[in-house]
């Protein structure tokens, strides 16, 4: 016997309903609990635990918004408003970039540098605020500058540095360098710029078709601000400091070449979980 649609919803028929709204997507059932846990505001046991509970019919309309929205193509971080990252939980708008689970790979190996207890360390780029916060979470003598061009990013980095426990992280408002002093000398400048094609299919598939193009394009060969920033970063780097760039897979090459031609040395590429050189880092040494 079918259920009446006057019939409470419950959270399985629920459940079951967005999965098949969603069965074109990626991972329906995945981004369905993700929603439903979002309107109801409980972690994802509870949806397990109290299947047959129902949902109020403010609730079932705001959930039934979210899957129409996801299924537009909507991120899910968008919808919910909160990505976790590392140890982290980040809100997130669209005036940034969603942080990525790769990226942690950036973290993790600016953690393996043999850095000063109390080094200086610039997030470049930081958009929501992740990297910084990820890396004074885990070092909270290191010395944390979060740079971004966009204001409503700045302003989300510092929400979230307050969510995760109040981390003191100095936000800076500059297009990369541009308004630095000389005097800012770190120990590791670590950035994730745009490094997309221009004219890339990626940008119409997923989820980045709805992030800021400014912060995922660079260029015909993606390589522009990373150009940009391997030229002018060791004016602000202290001798034998380091610059660690996370970029397309098929650019450690290009960027290699890069890092050589301005003079930096003990240049090498660490590859993501898939093999793939994901993450280019090199010294500078002041003469």
């Amino acid at each position: 016997m079918h259920q009446k649609d006057t019939d409470p919803v419950t959270i399985a028929r629920a459940l079951a309903w967005a999965t098949s709204e969603l069965q074109q997507g990626e991972s329906p059932a995945v981004d369905s609990r993700v929603l439903l846990c979002a309107v109801l505001e409980c972690q994802r046991t509870y949806l397990f635990t109290w299947p047959d509970k129902s949902l109020t019919s403010s609730q079932y309309s705001h959930f039934k918004n979210l899957i129409a929205r996801r299924r537009e193509g909507h991120p899910v971080a968008y919808l919910t408003g909160t990505r976790e990252f590392w140890s982290l939980t980040l809100k997130v708008n669209e005036s940034t970039l969603i942080p990525r689970p790769e990226t942690e790979l950036l973290v993790e190996t600016a953690l393996a540098l043999a850095l000063p207890d109390t080094a200086s360390v610039c997030d470049l780029g930081t958009g929501t605020g992740a990297i910084a916060l990820a890396l004074k979470t885990e070092k909270p003598a290191w010395h944390l500058t979060g740079v971004d061009r966009i204001s409503e990013a700045l302003d989300l980095a510092a929400a979230n540095a307050q969510l995760n426990g109040q981390l003191t992280v100095n936000w800076l408002l500059s297009h990369w360098f541009d308004a630095m002093a000389p005097a800012n000398q770190f120990d590791l400048i670590v950035t994730n710029p745009p490094y997309v094609e221009s004219d890339s299919e990626y940008l119409q598939q997923g989820d980045v078709r709805f992030e800021p193009a400014s912060a995922l394009t660079a260029g015909v060969d993606g390589l522009e601000d990373i150009r940009d920033i391997i030229q002018r970063a060791p004016d602000f780097l202290t001798s034998g400091g380091w610059l660690l760039i996370e970029h397309g897979y098929t650019q450690h090459e290009s960027i290699k070449e890069l890092f050589e031609e301005r003079g930096f040395s003990g240049c090498q590429g660490i590859d993501d979980l898939n093999g793939l050189p994901r993450i280019t880092l090199a010294q500078w040494r002041k003469s």
